[in-house]
């Protein structure tokens, strides 16, 4: 059985994101700048997701649009928007953005939910236990759940970045056993599909199949040039990386492909598909690695990363050689070998005032030093996820 044909087998739950340049009028010869909410499209995505739930599958819908069709509502034509412009497009869209989409369902005869998420909200283990529960409530009442980033209120410290990294969190959240990323472009290219080609030089191919993303990976997928996107297809590669480490596969689409979602469920080769075939992380170990921002950075030696690598071990006290950032008990940091590759991210056990007394001491050192306040794991094991 082919790749693809055998990933769709068993799906009953699927993740769709749409991007800000599918919705948009891009057709209609304006700048993009200029661009607003297409209902035409949105209506089209309607039709095609009745279509999937027709085959008895979940869906959850995560939308990018609100601060785009905020711009139109407001008449910002500039790109260089303040924070608090973007916010007030964000407020005025996302309200606007939600009216389409509800009037768009509702010919289909389906119920939508609206549901904001910044960092703050999957941040907290609380929280984003809670984020699940409602959306498997919605999901079980036939309610399609929209999701967006609440960017009316977020800053950038508490933003989970774009929307292509919030569809992978959003995949990994409700047990998805899919992730369809709509994009303006067929996929993921080995260059550059916009720049001439050269007399002799072979036309940029596109990768059908990628199953291990690395940083030649990401080198490939480069920047988005498009106004109306926050990301571009780095955004989606590194979601796509997400979403394999939870053992879900994900497909990058061009979504102005009237017929992208038919030839996906009927397994055809379109766009490029993500997917090792590797088992899950498990939930809180996903969680720790994936959605936490991390706060600051160990430096091992060689011999903590091997313990850490080849052994299965904590990290302790012993081997760390640089402390870097400022953060407390319990926060998220990345671990870095010698030559600053990130070898991966754990929930830390002291602040960072408190590890840059003991780093590099051995552990009868360390609790003669801190006494009651004494871990004997800079990182536990079981709060630690190796990449």
């Amino acid at each position: 059985m082919a790749v693809r044909e055998d990933i769709l087998q068993g799906v009953k739950r699927v993740v769709v994101k749409i991007g800000s340049s599918v919705i948009s009028n891009r057709d209609k010869g304006r700048s993009p700048l200029e661009c607003g909410l297409s209902r035409d499209w949105v209506r089209h995505y309607a039709r095609k997701i009745k279509t999937i739930r027709d085959r008895g599958i979940d869906v959850v819908l995560v939308s990018s649009g609100a601060i785009m069709a905020g711009r139109e509502r407001l008449e910002f034509a500039r790109a260089d928007l303040t924070v608090p412009e973007k916010q007030a497009c964000a407020a005025i869209g996302q309200s606007f953005l939600m009216h389409t989409y509800e009037k768009a369902f509702e010919k289909k005869e389906l119920k939508v939910a609206q549901i904001l998420l910044s960092h703050d909200d999957l941040g907290n283990r609380k929280r984003y236990l809670n984020a699940k529960h409602t959306i498997e409530t919605l999901l079980e009442k036939g309610v399609i759940p929209i999701i967006n980033e609440n960017d009316s209120v977020t800053v950038e410290e508490i933003k989970i970045g774009d929307n292509d990294s919030l569809s992978a969190t959003v995949a990994c959240l409700v047990d998805a056993q899919l992730l369809i990323i709509l994009s303006d472009v067929e996929g993921l290219y080995d260059r550059d599909p916009s720049v001439k080609v050269k007399a002799g030089v072979e036309k940029a191919q596109l990768l059908s199949h990628i199953s291990k993303v690395n940083e030649d990976i990401e080198k490939i997928a480069g920047k988005s040039n498009n106004h109306l996107t926050v990301g571009g297809m780095v955004t989606k590669v590194r979601a796509a990386k997400k979403t394999m480490s939870f053992g879900i596969p994900t497909l990058v689409v061009n979504g102005l492909d009237e017929k992208v979602i038919e030839n996906i469920f009927a397994g055809k080769e379109v766009g490029t598909l993500f997917w090792s075939g590797k088992g899950k992380i498990r939930d809180r170990k996903h969680w720790i690695a994936h959605t936490l921002k991390s706060a600051g950075t160990l430096t091992l030696d060689t011999g903590a990363r091997k313990a850490l690598l080849e052994r299965g071990k904590s990290l302790l006290p012993a081997g760390l050689l640089k402390v870097t950032g400022s953060f407390e008990f319990g926060n998220a940091v990345t671990l870095l070998d010698e030559l600053g590759k990130e070898i991966g991210r754990g929930l830390v056990n002291y602040n960072s005032r408190d590890l840059e007394n003991i780093k590099g001491l051995k552990t009868s050192a360390v609790r003669s030093l801190m006494g009651k306040s004494f871990y004997e794991e800079v990182v536990h094991r079981d709060d630690l996820v190796i990449f």
